[in-house]
């Protein structure tokens, strides 16, 4: 059984594809009333380069009715909801069970495993994060997802990273996009997400304000000086890598690698991805490229650099900027080694922790 947790955008794809290809697949929300339309379907609907209808044998708002007897239990929920979420799985996990975040955007699977721990969970169960979502989807029904692009390639690496290699092999089993990571900073430093959606969003915040999101985000909300900008926050989170000893890849390798989208710059490769085309840009200022991205993503990459002596300024313009449109003190909120309590470990002491944290 795979048990998919969380059911917008992410979730309701994952669980509606791994059901139509034939996975055992139960599924849990929150807030039951969201999935009251699957409920009574039966599964899920997918449309666009997905086709086909996934039945499920299980919709609850049960979780523990959902986690028992599940092997794989995939979270498909915003980052800033995983330590809730691991909190309430923490009574009901067991011994082999493999917890995959889908994604963890930065130190995802570690503040997962912490709250596991502090919840009192003792079963030997692996945290596992992957680098990105594998689709571009969208719920376009009571008991329908619109899936616009599969990625080609997403990087999964687990906590320990010794565990790494079997999750990724019982991934595979349903889609061959997986692939190892070294570790888990790897999936945490790989996480363009951090890049691409808080700074399309601030730099176009009057547009979605003024149009209530009618325009593609990624295409019409890039131009040139925006690319300019996004590449200025990429080298940030490349150089924090680096001081950590994690090699990933730059945001135009990453599309040329996921998307197969290429330019002689940024901006052109952007304009070049296909899989980009049709999104349309959130309605407003409280989505989850600020909400999630800026305290999940950007905060710990500039906090990590902080730790070992780099200050990321764009980045940090970035999180403050964002912090200003929503009010929100997005440094104390977001993700930090600090928190994790693993501030105190040299970037040697800290490659040697996610190989093994026992």
């Amino acid at each position: 059984m795979i048990a998919v947790l969380g059911a917008g955008n992410g979730g309701r794809a994952l669980a509606g594809d791994l059901a139509r290809l034939g996975a055992p697949v139960a599924l849990w929300n929150r807030t039951a009333d969201h999935v009251e339309g699957i409920a009574s379907r039966g599964g899920i609907e997918l449309e666009g380069v997905v086709q086909g209808f996934g039945a499920l044998k299980l919709v609850s708002g049960d979780l523990g009715e959902v986690l028992a007897g599940a092997d794989l239990v995939m979270v498909c929920v915003p980052a800033f909801a995983h330590r809730e979420v691991a909190e309430r799985c923490a009574p009901h996990l067991t011994n082999g069970q493999v917890v995959v975040l889908h994604p963890g955007r930065t130190f995802g699977a570690l503040e997962f495993r912490q709250e596991l721990r502090t919840g009192g969970c003792t079963a030997d169960v692996a945290v596992a994060e992957a680098a990105t979502f594998i689709f571009a989807s969208r719920s376009s029904g009571p008991a329908q997802s619109r899936v616009l692009r599969v990625k080609h390639s997403v990087p999964v690496a687990a906590l320990p990273a010794s565990r790494t290699a079997d999750i990724v092999d019982a991934l595979r089993e349903w889609y061959s996009q997986f692939t190892a990571a070294t570790n888990v900073l790897e999936t945490s430093f790989a996480n363009v997400g951090a890049v691409i959606h808080p700074t399309i969003s601030i730099l176009n915040a009057a547009r979605i304000e003024n149009t209530q999101g009618r325009f593609d985000f990624y295409v019409d909300g890039v131009s040139p000086s925006v690319a300019k900008v996004l590449e200025s926050v990429d080298r940030e989170r490349l150089a924090v890598a680096q001081l950590l000893g994690v090699g990933v890849r730059s945001l135009r390798d990453w599309l040329a690698s996921a998307y197969r989208a290429t330019g002689k710059d940024l901006y052109e490769a952007i304009q070049a991805n296909e899989g980009y085309r049709g999104i349309a840009a959130p309605p407003n200022l409280e989505n989850r490229y600020l909400l999630e991205d800026v305290p999940m993503s950007l905060v710990p990459i500039a906090s990590a650099g902080r730790v070992f002596g780099l200050r990321a300024r764009a980045i940090e313009s970035v999180v403050d900027l964002a912090g200003f449109l929503r009010e929100t003190r997005f440094w104390s909120r977001g993700r930090t080694l600090e928190r994790l309590g693993l501030d105190h470990l040299s970037a040697t002491e800290l490659r040697r922790f996610v190989e093994d944290p026992e």
